[in-house]
């Protein structure tokens, strides 16, 4: 076990072993760390009161038959708490498990032959904090300050000029006949069945009286069906020319 050096100090992870495989795994694992404490626990004593005998180098899990400890992310956050800072953890698994690895906050997440995985504890305890010194008073803008006084500094090339948005084209008043387009279409160009005028108009023709195919549509949007060409005119009398004012307000 190349993982494991003279003096670490090793928990044993296993699952329902056999006494005697935990016995020699346990023996084996002393062969590599000499002075080290070595020792064993099952998988279901790892809960929020374990308390390791001491500070853990290496947690070893799943080396010793039957191979079934089932490396969840509650499982996985006690192992990176009882291991001290840059301990390591080593563990076997056929899941990829790399993720759950890395999203329980730990660092240096390889995988190698025989689906072994390392990972290693961040070089800090779980908890710390520390407190930042600032060396000056971070710049921030205040509610009342004006764009004005924001911008005083910038160059004056940086700042759209408005007027420059629009050309002479933009600011010509559109031809009233020009915005007289069929109400089927949306377009300057009447339909097969036109009936609205527009037909007409094009044409250079008038249409003095418009007729009402259901008899309604004089009298508003209300009573208009669905394909009603006058849909979004005014209400008007029978036999009264429609007119639409288009200098108004809409």
């Amino acid at each position: 076990m190349e993982f494991l050096k003279k003096g670490d100090c090793v928990l044993i992870i296993s699952n329902h072993s056999k006494e005697n495989d935990i016995t020699n795994f346990v023996n084996d694992t002393k062969t590599f760390t000499v002075n080290g404490n070595v020792f064993h626990e099952d998988s279901s004593n790892i809960n929020d009161s374990f308390c390791p005998k001491s500070p853990l180098d290496v947690v070893l899990s799943n080396f010793i038959p039957p191979h079934s400890v089932a490396h969840n992310d509650n499982l996985l956050a006690k192992f990176l708490k009882i291991l001290k800072p840059s301990g390591r953890l080593i563990l076997k698994d056929e899941l990829d498990i790399t993720s759950a690895l890395k999203l329980n906050g730990f660092v240096n997440v390889t995988k190698g032959a025989d689906n072994l995985y390392t990972a290693d504890k961040p070089n800090f305890e779980v908890g710390s904090k520390v407190s930042l010194k600032l060396g000056q008073k971070p710049a921030v803008w205040k509610l009342d300050d004006t764009v004005e006084e924001v911008w005083s500094g910038a160059n004056d090339d940086d700042i759209i000029d408005a007027d420059q948005l629009l050309d002479e084209d933009d600011l010509k008043k559109p031809d009233k006949q020009s915005l007289r387009v069929c109400s089927t279409t949306g377009k300057r160009k009447a339909c097969a069945d036109c009936s609205c005028g527009l037909a007409e108009e094009l044409r250079g023709e008038t249409k003095d009286t418009p007729k009402s195919s259901c008899g309604s549509c004089y009298l508003g949007d209300a009573f208009r069906c669905a394909t009603c060409p006058y849909l979004g005119m005014p209400a008007f009398k029978p036999g009264e020319k429609v007119m639409l004012d288009l200098n108004s307000d809409i």
